[in-house]
């Protein structure tokens, strides 16, 4: 029998192999393989585990071997993978013997020998499932998270005494069960509509509280029903970030493969809930303007995840945007473009999807009153001008839907009562989310310059309008790629198999706010 363990590593990590060997010679432990602090703390820990369980520590000199060698091993999960290979080393010297199988093991131990929960589990049983490792001892409290994995067995160990048994009996091992408690859990928070699934309305994520704010509610809904990016500017106290922070009341359950990517992101970053093994709610990140770099796009020593890659296959929410640093924001436009980011650090590099979908609330102008009808701008034109170049026109130009959100009292006659209800934005949402699947497989704001060739199909009259509009506004090609995806969302909130002129003057109408660095007001 193999032990392995993982250490983790940007968005792969690595399989480990633990070795332990008993020679002749005063008693100690060494452990070799470019292990860090925590790892070689785990001596200690380990060895203090093994007595207060109940078991005798070798007398012998122990070696510990972590391969490969130059991998930099990190982590407090070696000290249950450490303990059991020092017993199972010391029960084969006796004379037992073992299954011959592989096995990948993870935990902290306590020193009375309980065993704690440790991060990255979920990705740590999917790289042993690639690497055809079927079997695994967890933390009983991680036991649920291993079982996501299709293929696993699993044990959640409470004790290492219990632990060493599963290593001699694999009746101690489960898969998970398809009809358990977890699937009727998840059953019972959600609601289907159109045969999509979201979550339940929950207190606050109702849109009929929002009064006569129509255009930004409905820009809302397509930007929900086809992944669009989108920027709201207005002035403070007009209802925008209110309206932006319902958002995950519009996006529907990720499916299976959607939610197994983001699980894995979610568990090396530790945020993984012991009643949420199987993260099915689309993520909102809503980081504070003071965040860094590495915060956002992830970084550090061991490579974490950073907002954007827990933002994946969710929503990225910048609330007062242009607070946030100018180099930030700026490192947002490769991400969007290629959907992953590539870090480097000490010559390794890894991979994270980023898949991420961009909401950004930001006021017109330092003082907020700029283009508002009620309120007196006080900023000078140069100053806005200023405000605005923190965002970029290469920026601006991945934003699809940008909406001016002015005060609910300078709203037009015909839009001060019209309210949407959360249910009744879903029901759009959901058909065309069924469309888009059945047709494509992705969000219509994912398309490739091929499937728009493909899906986004215009004819004569829509050609012209997109041509003077173009014209008109100086639109650069990604805006015009921009404007046939958004119009193939309105056209499926519509189930229209054919984009209309009215869909494409619709999409138009949100793309044309920000010209540049200004808005266009």
């Amino acid at each position: 029998m193999q032990i392995f363990s993982f250490s983790p590593f940007g968005y792969e990590g690595a399989l480990v192999t633990v070795e332990v060997d008993l020679r002749r010679g005063i008693p100690a432990i060494d452990m070799v393989g470019l292990a860090d602090s925590a790892v070689k703390e785990s001596r200690d820990r380990m060895q203090a585990a093994i007595r207060n369980a109940g078991f005798s520590f070798p007398p012998e000199r122990v070696l510990i071997s972590l391969s490969p060698a130059d991998l930099k091993k990190e982590g407090a999960g070696f000290d249950l993978p450490v303990a059991l290979s020092v017993l199972k080393a010391q029960a084969e010297s006796s004379g037992c013997t073992f299954a011959d199988e592989d096995i990948l093991v993870m935990g902290e131990l306590e020193l009375s020998g309980k065993i704690r929960a440790v991060k990255g589990v979920n990705a740590a049983v999917s790289t042993a499932i690639a690497g055809g490792i079927t079997k695994c001892i967890v933390p009983e409290q991680n036991a649920d998270e291993a079982r996501e994995v299709a293929g696993v067995m699993v044990y959640g160990a409470d004790c290492l005494e219990n632990a060493f048994r599963a290593l001699q009996d694999s009746s101690f091992f489960q898969a998970k069960d398809k009809h358990g408690e977890k699937d009727s859990q998840i059953s019972e928070t959600c609601t289907i509509i159109e045969g999509v699934e979201f979550q339940k309305v929950e207190p606050g994520y109702e849109y009929a509280e929002i009064k006569g704010q129509g255009e930004l509610v409905r820009a809302l809904q397509i930007a929900a029903a086809g992944g669009h990016n989108f920027i709201a500017v207005g002035a403070p106290g007009c209802g925008k970030t209110m309206a932006l922070q319902k958002f995950p009341a519009l996006l529907p359950f990720l499916t299976l493969d959607e939610a197994h990517s983001v699980t894995r992101i979610w568990s090396l970053a530790g945020l993984i809930k012991p009643s949420q093994p199987l993260i099915r709610i689309a993520p909102f990140r809503m980081p504070h303007q003071t965040a860094s770099i590495e915060g956002i796009c992830g970084g550090g020593p061991s490579c974490r995840p950073g907002e954007i890659s827990l933002a994946h296959n969710g929503v990225l929410f910048l609330d007062e945007a242009a607070e946030f640093r100018s180099s930030v924001l700026q490192m947002l436009r490769v991400p969007i473009e290629n959907k992953s980011i590539t870090l480097s650090r000490a010559g390794r590099t890894t991979t994270y999807p980023a898949n991420f979908q961009l909401l950004m609330a930001v006021n017109p102008c330092p003082c907020g009153n700029y283009g508002s009808s009620t309120k007196i701008c006080l900023c000078s034109g140069k100053s806005i001008e200023q405000y605005w170049k923190k965002f970029s026109a290469p920026l601006l130009d991945r934003v699809d839907l940008r909406v001016f959100v002015d005060n609910p009292d300078a709203e037009k006659n015909e839009d001060k009562g019209k309210s949407y209800t959360t249910e009744e934005l879903r029901k759009g949402i959901a058909k065309a989310i069924k469309l888009q699947r059945k047709r494509q497989g992705i969000k219509n704001a994912r398309l490739t310059p091929q499937q728009i060739v493909e899906f986004c199909e215009i004819d004569s009259e829509g050609k012209l309008l997109l041509e003077k509009a173009a014209d008109r506004f100086n639109f650069s090609p990604r805006a015009i790629s921009s404007c046939l995806k958004t119009a193939r969302t309105i056209a499926d909130l519509e189930e229209s198999p054919r984009i209309l002129s009215p869909h494409l003057q619709e999409a138009i109408s949100y793309r044309k706010l920000c010209s540049n660095t200004t808005p266009e007001l």
